[in-house]
C-alpha cells in the first residue's frame, strides 16, 4: 500500500479531457470589480505590503516568508503549464523548474476514487487516524511547517555596515588617512587619530545594526506565535481542535467558510456551494466550485484538490490531508522562489527626502567651500589651507551634516513601537501600518465580535404569536413531556428541531462532559448560540441520529439564511420535526427542507405558521403583523432576530439527484414559497464594556466611527446608541431622505469640521440600509460624508462594504476598516488599514494588516503609539539639526570666508555627530504618547510632514542660532580674556600680529575650540528636555517618577559628558587631538544658557497651548 506522499506511476491517458480552464464571463467578476485585464484589484486599492525586516506576511501564515501576491502567481501557472506540457510531451520545458512540474505531475491523488484515496492513506472518513497513526507520521513526515528561508548571510553583513551612512563613514576614513599619509608633510597625528575614529564609528554602527536587527527580528518573531492557527480534525472518532503545524498526510480535517487550508487536501465531501478563493495561487479572483470527483487531469487545475493557503469562501467540506510541509504546492514553489524585492514605506519614503535634502545641502556647501579655495584662497592665501587640512574640513562638512543618529532612532522607534504594541495585544503586520495609523480620519467598525462581545445567547423565542424566554421555553417543553407521560404539543419540539438541524455549529467530543454554558462548539457565534438553545430544550444528538443531511447551503450574507434539506433515517424524528398531520403522511424519500436567516427575507415566503398546539395553520394578514411587531420590539431592544422554518417535499417533486449540481436550484426554488413558519428566536450579543469610552476617546481624536453592520436597522441603530456611535434621539435620527441629490458646495466636500460646526448643522446622525446605498449618487455620498458624524449603515453585503470603504477614500479620508468574518474580507483588503479580530476567520485576518488580539479597546493604544513613533522621530531630528549640523558648520564657512581660525576643530566635530549625540537621539524613541496625542487631529498624509519648514525655522532659525551664537561667544570671549583680541585673527587668514606667540596662540586655540565644543554639549542636555514635547510644558510632562518617565535621557546626558571629560581632560589624548581642559566656569556658563533656551521654549509652549490660534500656534513644529 501506497504511503503518502510516495510517487505514484504516473496514471494512463484517459479517453476524455477534462473541462476547460476557468473563464471569464461578464457574472463572474468579484466584489471587487475585477476584470480579466486587471485582477489586482482595480484602482480602489491603495496599500502596499512592506517587506522589510519588521513586516509579517500574515500572522496566521506557516507559508514562509514568500509574498503570494508579488511571487507565486506566476510560479504556479508557469509550473501548471509545464504540468500540462509534461502530460501531453512528457518532458518539461524548462529545467529550472523541473523537479517540482515532474514530481506535481505524478501525482495522482485527484485522479483515484475517494475510497482509493482514503485505502492509501490507511485512514477513515469517519473515524480519522488513531494517535498512534499520528505520532508514527509526524516522525516520518514532520512538522507541517515550512523550512526555513535561506538566510543570505554575507549580503546581510554587507548590509550591516553600510546601511544608513556607513559608506560616508568608510569613504571619510579613507580620505583623512590620506590627508595624513602620503598628503601630510610633516602626517598630522590628528589626522591619524580623526582617521582611526572614524573607521571605530563605522565599526561600532555596524554592531548596533546588528543588535538592532536581532532585537526586532525577536519581537516579530513572538508576534508570529501569538495567533495560533487551528483546525478541525477527526481523530480517534472525534472532532477535535489541532494546531496546523501538527496535520499529518491522512488526517480528515472539515474546512467551513473563512477557513484557510492547512495544507493539501483530497476532497471527500463537499456542500453544494462550496467554493474557494485560489488568488493567493492562481491570481484569479473569482472563487473556483469544489467537488469530489476530479475535473482536470493537471493537479493544479483540478477542483477535487484544495491548495494548502487556499481560502473557504463559502460552503462547507471535509479533506483528507495529503500533502504537508514543503511537500504542499505552496511549499514546493516557494522553494524555487526568491524573496521579492523590498519595498519602502511611506515614512522611510520621508525619511529619505529628508537624507536627500540634507546631503543636497551638504554637497552645495561643499562644493562652495571648494570653490573659494580654488578660486581665491589657493591663490591669495596660499599658506592658509593645505590640501590635507582642506580635505578634513570637507570631512568635517560631510559628516556634521548628516544625522547619523537618525537611522538608529527610525530603527528603534519602529522596534519600540511594534513591541510596545505586541504587549497591547495589537500586532502590526508591517511598517506601513504603524505609520498610516496616525492618519486614520475614519473606522468602519463592523458589530458582531467587534463592537460586542461576540457572546451570543437566545434570550426569547416566539411560536404562533407567543413570546417567552428561552428558560420558560425549556419548562414548557419540559412540563409537556412530563403530563400524563405524552405530549400535549410538539411546537417547542419543532422549534427545537429547526434550531438543531438546520445548523452548521458542532459540539467539541473533548468538552462533552462539561455543563452546557462551558461547552466547546465549533461554528460561528449565532449558530452557537442557536445550538445551545436546541441542546437546552433536549439532546440534538437526538435529532441528528433521526435525520441524514442531504443538501446543505451555509449562510452567507448575500442571501441572508442558511439551508439543509434532509432524510429521515427514523420516524420517531417525525414527531419531533413536523406535526404530527405532516407526519402521518410523510413517506420515505420525502425530504425535510429547514431554514433559518433574516426575518425580512423568508417572512414573505411563508405561507404557515406553527401555532402553540403544533399544528399548521395558514399565515393570515394578522399573524404576518403579529410577528413583524415582534421583529421590531426585538430588533429595537438591540437583539438579532431569526426566522426558523421548515418544507416537506414530497419524493414526487424531486427530480434531480442531490449529488448532482442541479439540485442547488431546485432547493432554491422550492425555499422560494411555502414555507411552514416554526418560530422566530432574539438573540443577545451585548455591547463591550470599554466599548462607549473608547468611542469618546477616537472622537476626540478626530476620528469618526462608522458602523457597518449586516444586522437589521433597528438592531444595528439600537447597539449603536448603547456604544455611543449615535447621541441623537430617534427623532433626530435621519435617512436617507434627508440627503440632497444636488450637488454641494465644494468648500464643504473637505468634511473636516469643528464641534462648534457640528452643532449648528443640527442632527449628525443618519442611519442608512443597504438598499439605500444602491440608489445613492455621488451628491449624496458628498453630503454624508461631509455633514454626518455618526453613521450607521446596516443590511450590508460585502460589495456595499467595499463600495462605503471606496467612497470615503475617493474624498480624501484615510479609513480603517475592523470585520471578522469572510464578507469583511473585500473591504479589509482595500481599506488603508485594514483590523482584523483574532477570533476572526482566517479570510479576515489574512486580509488584514493589524489585528487586535484582545478587544476594541486596543485601538486606543494602537492609534497613540502610532502617533507617538512620528512625534518621536520629528523629535529626533529636531534634537540632531541643531548642533549636529548647523553650528557645526559654521566654523568651517567663517574659517574659509573670514580668514579666522576654525574654532571647532574637524576632530571634536565627529565626536559631537557620532558620539554625544547619537545616544541622546536614540533616547528621545523611547519617549511615552504625549498627553494631548489623542486630542490633536490626524495627520494627513502628503500635508503633514516629517520634516516640514516649521521644523526648519524652529531647529535652524531658533535653537541652531541659539547655540551657534552662544558657543562662538563662548570660544571668542575665552581668547579675549586671554590676550587674543577678535579684531587680531578677524580676516587675518593665518597672519598673526608680531605681539602673539604662535606656539601661545595655538594652546589657546585648543582651549577655545574645546570650550566651544562644551558649550553645544552643554546646551543640547536643555534641548534635549525641551524637544521631549512639542506642546506640553516639562512639568506636565516631566522626564521623571510619572509614567511620562524616560529613564534612559538621563545615562544619554551621562555619556555625552563622560565622552567630553574623555576626549578633553586625558593628557595623551590631549597630545594627539588637539584638545584641552576647560575652565570650570565654561562649565556652568553653558548651563546658563542652556537653561534660558529651556525657558524660552516654555514659553513658546505656554502662547500654543493658551492661544492654539495665535501665531505661535501656526509656526509651531
Amino acid at each position: 500500500m501506497g504511503e503518502p506522499g510516495d510517487k505514484p506511476p504516473v496514471p494512463p491517458s484517459r479517453s476524455h479531457r477534462g473541462p476547460d480552464r476557468v473563464r471569464w464571463r461578464d457574472d463572474e467578476v468579484d466584489v471587487e470589480g475585477c476584470r480579466p485585464d486587471d485582477p489586482t484589484g482595480g484602482p480602489g486599492l491603495r496599500r502596499n505590503h512592506s517587506q522589510s525586516s519588521l513586516s509579517i506576511r500574515s500572522v496566521r501564515s506557516n507559508t514562509g516568508p514568500v509574498s503570494p501576491s508579488t511571487a507565486l502567481p506566476i510560479q504556479y501557472r508557469t509550473i501548471s503549464i509545464d504540468i500540462d506540457d509534461y502530460n501531453r510531451k512528457g518532458e518539461v520545458a524548462k529545467k529550472a523548474q523541473k523537479s517540482a512540474t515532474t514530481d506535481l505531475a505524478d501525482l495522482e491523488w485527484h485522479t483515484v476514487s475517494v475510497d482509493e484515496a482514503v485505502r492509501r492513506l490507511s485512514t477513515s472518513v469517519d473515524q480519522g487516524l488513531s494517535s498512534e497513526q499520528v505520532e508514527r507520521r509526524t516522525v516520518k513526515y514532520g512538522k507541517n511547517t515550512p523550512s526555513s528561508p535561506e538566510s543570505h548571510r554575507i549580503q546581510q553583513t554587507v548590509g550591516y555596515f553600510f546601511k544608513g551612512f556607513g559608506s560616508v563613514l568608510l569613504v571619510g576614513s579613507i580620505l583623512v588617512f590620506v590627508a595624513w599619509k602620503p598628503l601630510g608633510q610633516p602626517p598630522a597625528t590628528a589626522n591619524l587619530a580623526l582617521a582611526i575614529v572614524l573607521l571605530a564609528v563605522f565599526f561600532i554602527q555596524a554592531a548596533f545594526n546588528m543588535w538592532q536587527d536581532w532585537s526586532s527580528s525577536r519581537v516579530m518573531a513572538s508576534i508570529k506565535t501569538m495567533i495560533p492557527n487551528e483546525c478541525l480534525v477527526t481523530r480517534d472518532s472525534a472532532l477535535v481542535s489541532a494546531m496546523a503545524a501538527d496535520l499529518v498526510p491522512g488526517d480528515v480535517i472539515v474546512i467551513k467558510a473563512g477557513n484557510k487550508l492547512p495544507a493539501d487536501v483530497r476532497f471527500v465531501q463537499v456542500s453544494s456551494d462550496a467554493k474557494f478563493d485560489r488568488s493567493v495561487l492562481t491570481g484569479e479572483s473569482v472563487p473556483l466550485v469544489a467537488t469530489v470527483e476530479g475535473t482536470d487531469q493537471n493537479y493544479l487545475e483540478t477542483k477535487n484538490i484544495g491548495l494548502q493557503g487556499t481560502h473557504c469562501a463559502s460552503g462547507t467540506c471535509t479533506g483528507v490531508v495529503v500533502a504537508t510541509g514543503n511537500r504542499t504546492v505552496f511549499g514546493r514553489i516557494a522553494t524555487l522562489t526568491n524573496e521579492p524585492k523590498t519595498e519602502m514605506t511611506p515614512l522611510e519614503r520621508e525619511v529619505l527626502n529628508f537624507v536627500l535634502v540634507i546631503c543636497s545641502i551638504m554637497f552645495s556647501m561643499i562644493l562652495l567651500v571648494i570653490i573659494l579655495w580654488a578660486a581665491w584662497l589657493r591663490r591669495s592665501y596660499p599658506n592658509w589651507i593645505n590640501v590635507p587640512t582642506l580635505i578634513v574640513s570637507l570631512v568635517s562638512v560631510a559628516v556634521a551634516f548628516i544625522p547619523e543618529g537618525l537611522p538608529v532612532a527610525l530603527t528603534a522607534s519602529l522596534t519600540i513601537s511594534a513591541n510596545m504594541m505586541r504587549k497591547n495585544k495589537v500586532l502590526c503586520k508591517s511598517l506601513k501600518t504603524v505609520e498610516t495609523l496616525g492618519c486614520v480620519s475614519v473606522i468602519c467598525s463592523d458589530k458582531t465580535g467587534t463592537l460586542t462581545e461576540n457572546k451570543m445567547l437566545v434570550t426569547d423565542c416566539a411560536i404562533g404569536g407567543r413570546q417567552m424566554s428561552a428558560d420558560e421555553a425549556r419548562d414548557t417543553l419540559v412540563a409537556d413531556r412530563t403530563a400524563e407521560g405524552g405530549m400535549a404539543s410538539n411546537a417547542l419540539d419543532q422549534l427545537r428541531s429547526v434550531s438543531g438541524l438546520c445548523n452548521a455549529g458542532e459540539f467539541d467530543a473533548t468538552t462533552k462532559h462539561l455543563p452546557l454554558a462551558h461547552r466547546k462548539i465549533h461554528g460561528d457565534a449565532t449558530d452557537q448560540a442557536i445550538l445551545r438553545f436546541s441542546e437546552s430544550l433536549g439532546p440534538v444528538s437526538q435529532l441528528k441520529n433521526c435525520w441524514a443531511t442531504k443538501f446543505d447551503l451555509a449562510f452567507n450574507s448575500k442571501n441572508k439564511f442558511m439551508i439543509r434539506v434532509l432524510g429521515y433515517t427514523s420516524p420517531d424524528g417525525l414527531s419531533l420535526a413536523v406535526p404530527n398531520a405532516t407526519a402521518a403522511i410523510f413517506e420515505p424519500g420525502d425530504m425535510l427542507l429547514t431554514i433559518k436567516g433574516a426575518p425580512e427575507i423568508l417572512l414573505d415566503r411563508c405561507t404557515n405558521y406553527t401555532d402553540t398546539s403544533g399544528v399548521a395553520l395558514s399565515l393570515t394578514a394578522a399573524a404576518r403583523q403579529t410577528m413583524d411587531k415582534i421583529k421590531n420590539e426585538w430588533s429595537a431592544q438591540g437583539r438579532r432576530v431569526l426566522l426558523l422554518a421548515h418544507k416537506t417535499i414530497s419524493k414526487s417533486s424531486i427530480t434531480c439527484s442531490p449529488s448532482s449540481a442541479a439540485f442547488e436550484d431546485c432547493m432554491l426554488e422550492q425555499a422560494r414559497g411555502g414555507l411552514t413558519l416554526v418560530g422566530m428566536v432574539a438573540i443577545a450579543d451585548p455591547p463591550r464594556q470599554e466599548i462607549p469610552e473608547v468611542i469618546r476617546t477616537l472622537r476626540r481624536a478626530g476620528i469618526r466611527i462608522f458602523m457597518v453592520t449586516g444586522d437589521f436597522a433597528l438592531t444595528a441603530q439600537a447597539i449603536a446608541r448603547d456604544c455611543g456611535i449615535i447621541t441623537h434621539p430617534n427623532s433626530a435620527v435621519d435617512s436617507v431622505a434627508a440627503l440632497s441629490r444636488e450637488p454641494m458646495a465644494k468648500e464643504r466636500k473637505k468634511g473636516h469640521h469643528t464641534p462648534e460646526e457640528e452643532e449648528s448643522t443640527g442632527s449628525t446622525s443618519i442611519v442608512l440600509t443597504g438598499s439605500d446605498l444602491m440608489s445613492m449618487n455621488d451628491a449624496q455620498w458628498d453630503w454624508l460624508v461631509a455633514a454626518y458624524t455618526e453613521v450607521v449603515f446596516a443590511r450590508t453585503t460585502p460589495e456595499q462594504k467595499l463600495r462605503i470603504v471606496r467612497e470615503l477614500q475617493a474624498r480624501g479620508h484615510v479609513v480603517g476598516m475592523t470585520g471578522d468574518g469572510v464578507n469583511d474580507a473585500p473591504a479589509l483588503r482595500a481599506a488603508d488599514i485594514g483590523i482584523g479580530v483574532g477570533s476572526g476567520s482566517d479570510i479576515a485576518v489574512e486580509a488584514a494588516d493589524m489585528v487586535l488580539l484582545d478587544s476594541f479597546s486596543s485601538m486606543v493604544e494602537a492609534l497613540r503609539f502610532g502617533r507617538m513613533m512620528f512625534d518621536n522621530l520629528k523629535k529626533t531630528i529636531a534634537y540632531l539639526l541643531p548642533a549636529g549640523s548647523f553650528s557645526e558648520f559654521w566654523p568651517v564657512l567663517t574659517n574659509v570666508v573670514f580668514g579666522v581660525p576654525q574654532i571647532l576643530s574637524s576632530f571634536l566635530m565627529i565626536i559631537i555627530c557620532c558620539f554625544t549625540d547619537c545616544l541622546a537621539a536614540t533616547a528621545l524613541a523611547y519617549e511615552t504618547p504625549e498627553a494631548d496625542v489623542l486630542l490633536r487631529p490626524p495627520r494627513k498624509i502628503g500635508v503633514d510632514r516629517l520634516v516640514d519648514w516649521k521644523l526648519i525655522v524652529q531647529s535652524y532659525g531658533v535653537v541652531g542660532v541659539l547655540e551657534t551664537v552662544a558657543s562662538f561667544a563662548m570660544a571668542y570671549w575665552y581668547l579675549e580674556r586671554n590676550g587674543i583680541a577678535f579684531s587680531d585673527i578677524w580676516f587675518s587668514f593665518g597672519n598673526l600680529p608680531d605681539t602673539i606667540d604662535p606656539d601661545y596662540y595655538a594652546q589657546k586655540l585648543n582651549e577655545a575650540s574645546s570650550v566651544y565644543f562644551v558649550t553645544l554639549v552643554v546646551m543640547q542636555w536643555f534641548n534635549l528636555l525641551a524637544v521631549r514635547t512639542r506642546r506640553l510644558s516639562i512639568f506636565q510632562h516631566p522626564p521623571l517618577f510619572k509614567e511620562t518617565r524616560n529613564y534612559y535621557l538621563f545615562p544619554a546626558i551621562l555619556f555625552a559628558l563622560g565622552m567630553a571629560f574623555f576626549w578633553l581632560y586625558i593628557p595623551a589624548l590631549q597630545t594627539v587631538l588637539g584638545t584641552a581642559p576647560v575652565p570650570v566656569e565654561h562649565w556652568f556658563l553653558p548651563m546658563a544658557f542652556g537653561l534660558g533656551l529651556l525657558v524660552l521654549d516654555e514659553g513658546r509652549k505656554f502662547l500654543v497651548r493658551t492661544r492654539p490660534k495665535g501665531f505661535f500656534a501656526r509656526v509651531a513644529w
